[in-house]
């Protein structure tokens, strides 16, 4: 009967209400309820059960009453969530109308613009490998003596027995041309506007081109192994440098490029790379005074192989060359005109734009490294900071090795995990003041400096600070800040520094600012590539204000970005498109042309479909309000309740580790030493620490915790990360 009283017991909360109230919006819950098609529990006083919550229960009752709703103190999600329950299709729709106008496609203020996906290249299947060997004729005697070619092939043959360094040429694709019809270089129509250089008929005749769906639909049907995605659009890596951005997808690599009046184009697409892409690089190509300067140079690492282009304005592009390693590549980035690659199993790769000579460099294993002017300092297990000056590369060399210097050792004998170096304005006749700042494995971090009058005697020990517990991931020393970040769930402990005359002083001397963590889970299984494109920074100049980007979960369309000095909030980033967001990297444009115009810095997002969106941090550190900055209110990283909602789609593994969380860690544990087993094969005995190292932007390092039990069960599930 359509009058018929309705008793309802909803998670303990008892309700009465007619059948007509509960039935007259068609094919929702209860009309299911009371006809039968559900089954129905009741308690001993005769009423329906329902396990659902009674606040949220009781907005809706009223709603179906009154057919109004009332959302004082009530969260719209929840609610729309419950009201899909129950099958409210008149509310569900209210609700949804509600979000939509709070979150809109377009973006927030700090949305700056978005790059869709780019068209991929072709796939090359090579049906053998090929050797190209070519001395460059233009290079003069003394230095051929002291090259070899390497092969452009990823089947390169090691030699069993090299020595500490080499001086090797660069495969240049130009040789080619030199070699008859069979290796002449013809332009193919490409997948999109751009063209590229491919071998031509005759000089491919060992591969052939297969369509890219042809790819993704190989990778959708393939048995996923560990660390390896297969969506070939996701962008692994982004880096710029000044207006040019380089996006890195697992196999291939593209370049953009802004103009003050059309903005963002896509300018240059790699071709495919069979192994996936671990690092990139990407920086100005310095020839001469009387040259232009406005070519970039692309680098790409996998393995231990590093490949190079030169990229013009234009578009167009030339293969410098391929080199090797020998060992996998750890970082790779430019130091004014030298490309460098190091590995933590301590050896260094170095090539000069203006003799083309790589040349490789074994030193000390490799814990954390950072860069000033044409400096590389090299931070080092046996304690011990190095420094190369790249400016006098490679005139400056002993016996045909790079000069590696020690500039310091640590009292204690710890291993460097991380280093940061600051040159101060304060300049002589006898150079820089440089202030280097390091952490060590033991939790110390030291400040050292070194006086341009007392080059000759090495840097003296300014200060030291053993508030962390845990290894020092990172350091940072700015102008105002000293921000160091141990293992321990991403802990940061800051300080401000005091200066005289822009040099550091110890009257009042450093004054503890502020502690708080930056927690970012990883999956166990995450590919190499993830940590150099996940990076949380510290990222900005270091005399201006620096931050943190927060990515809690790694499948999450969110960052926080927070002060790198006191770890407030300065915005939430939220993808317009709700696409994952697998990697992200500040970078500070240059200013148009036009009067007036600034510097501007943008966070870059990299997305699992391929797109790329940039957001206007310098807007968000405008809108600030530093009244607030010191007070109770400020918001730092995730509250409790955004924490919480994250970690709704997480499976937290457990393991038996002292601490439960050396974060970010599951990076390392397909690191260095794994990948060089594997590549080595198992016959080759490893004499390395069997705990891998994962170094950070600014060198960071943390010991690979040994997992024990990452389930239950014992075996890792899907949709797991390491906390």
């Amino acid at each position: 009967m359509p009058g018929e009283i309705i008793h309802l017991n909803v998670g303990g909360k008892r309700f009465s209400t007619s059948k007509q109230t509960l039935t007259w919006i068609p094919e929702s819950f209860f009309t299911s309820l009371l006809s039968g098609r559900i089954s129905s529990l009741k308690d001993d006083k005769g009423a329906i059960f329902i396990d659902r919550d009674p606040a949220l229960f009781s907005v809706i009752l009223n709603f179906l009453r009154t057919k109004e709703v009332d959302l004082k103190n009530v969260n719209i999600e929840s609610l729309k969530h419950e009201a899909e329950f129950y099958g409210m299709k008149p509310l569900v729709q209210k609700l949804s109308l509600c979000e939509e106008l709070e979150a809109a496609s377009c973006g927030d203020v700090l949305f700056h613009g978005c790059l869709g996906p780019p068209c991929p290249p072709l796939l090359m299947r090579s049906r053998s490998q090929s050797t190209v060997c070519q001395e460059n004729p233009h290079r003069s005697a003394a230095q051929q003596r002291h090259s070899s070619a390497e092969t452009t092939q990823s089947g390169f043959r090691q030699e069993e027995n090299h020595s500490s360094h080499m001086r090797q040429a660069s495969v240049d694709i130009s040789s080619l041309e030199r070699q008859g019809s069979s290796s002449t270089l013809t332009r193919t129509p490409s997948t999109h506007s751009l063209s590229r250089l491919t071998l031509s008929a005759e000089a491919r005749s060992i591969s052939r081109p297969v369509p890219y769906e042809a790819l993704t639909s190989r990778l959708a049907n393939a048995t996923k192994t560990a660390g390896l995605r297969t969506d070939p659009l996701r962008v692994t890596m982004l880096r710029g440098h000044h207006n040019w951005i380089a996006a890195s997808y697992p196999h291939f690599v593209c370049c953009y490029r802004m103009k003050d009046s059309t903005g963002w184009h896509l300018l240059w697409t790699s071709e495919y790379q069979e192994t996936p892409i671990e690092r990139i690089a990407i920086n100005a190509k310095v020839m001469s005074a009387n040259q232009d300067n406005s070519n970039k140079m692309v680098a790409a690492a996998a393995g231990s192989m590093v490949r190079l282009w030169s990229i013009s304005e234009d578009g167009g592009s030339r293969e410098i060359g391929v080199f090797n390693m020998h060992v996998p590549v750890d970082s790779l980035f430019f130091i004014g005109s030298q490309l460098v690659a190091l590995s933590k199993l301590g050896k260094v790769g170095v090539w000069h734009s203006m003799t083309h000579n790589w040349q490789i460099q074994d030193v000390v294993a490799i814990t954390s490294f950072d860069k000033a002017g044409s400096f590389l300092l090299l931070g080092c297990e046996n304690g011990s900071v190095y420094y190369i000056d790249m400016q006098k590369f490679p005139l400056r060399m002993k016996d045909n090795d790079l000069l590696v210097t020690e500039l310091y050792r640590d009292p204690q004998g710890d291993k460097v995990t991380a280093l940061s170096v600051y040159l101060t304005p304060k300049t002589s006749l006898s150079g820089n003041w440089i202030e280097i700042a390091y952490g060590t494995s033991s939790g110390t971090v030291r400040v050292i400096v070194q006086h341009p009058e007392t080059v000759g005697h090495g840097p003296q020990l300014f200060q030291t600070f053993t508030v962390h517990r845990s290894p020092v991931t990172k350091v940072m020393l700015s102008e105002k800040h000293l921000v160091s970040v141990c293992s321990e769930y991403n802990h940061v402990r800051t300080w401000s520094v005091t200066r005289f005359r822009g040099m550091i002083s110890t009257q009042p001397g450093s004054t503890p600012l502020a502690s708080f963590k930056v927690i970012s889970l990883e999956e166990y299984d995450t590919h190499q590539s993830y940590h150099a494109g996940n990076d949380f920074g510290p990222f900005g100049e270091q005399d201006d204000q620096q931050v943190f980007v927060q990515k809690v979960v790694p499948e999450t369309d969110q960052l926080f970005i927070r002060l790198s000095s006191s770890g407030r909030r300065v915005c939430v980033i939220k993808s317009v498109d709700g696409t994952t967001i697998s990697a992200f990297r500040v970078h500070e444009c240059e200013g148009s042309s036009r009067m007036g115009s600034r510097p501007r810095r943008f966070l870059f997002t990299g997305h699992t479909n391929g797109g790329i969106q940039m957001w206007d941090l310098t807007t968000a550190l405008d809108l600030l309000s530093p009244a607030e900055e010191n007070t109770d209110r400020c918001l730092g990283g995730p509250t409790p309740g955004e924490l919480v909602k994250l970690l709704e789609q997480c499976d937290i593994s457990q393991s038996q580790n002292s601490t439960p969380c050396i974060s970010p860690s599951p990076s390392i544990m397909a690191g260095s030493l794994l990948r060089y087993t594997s590549e080595c094969g198992s016959g080759q005995e490893n004499r390395s620490d069997p705990r891998g190292e994962e170094q950070g932007a600014v060198g960071g390092t943390e010991p690979s915790p040994q997992p024990q039990d990452w389930s239950p069960n014992g075996k890792k599930e899907m949709g797991s990360y390491w906390v």
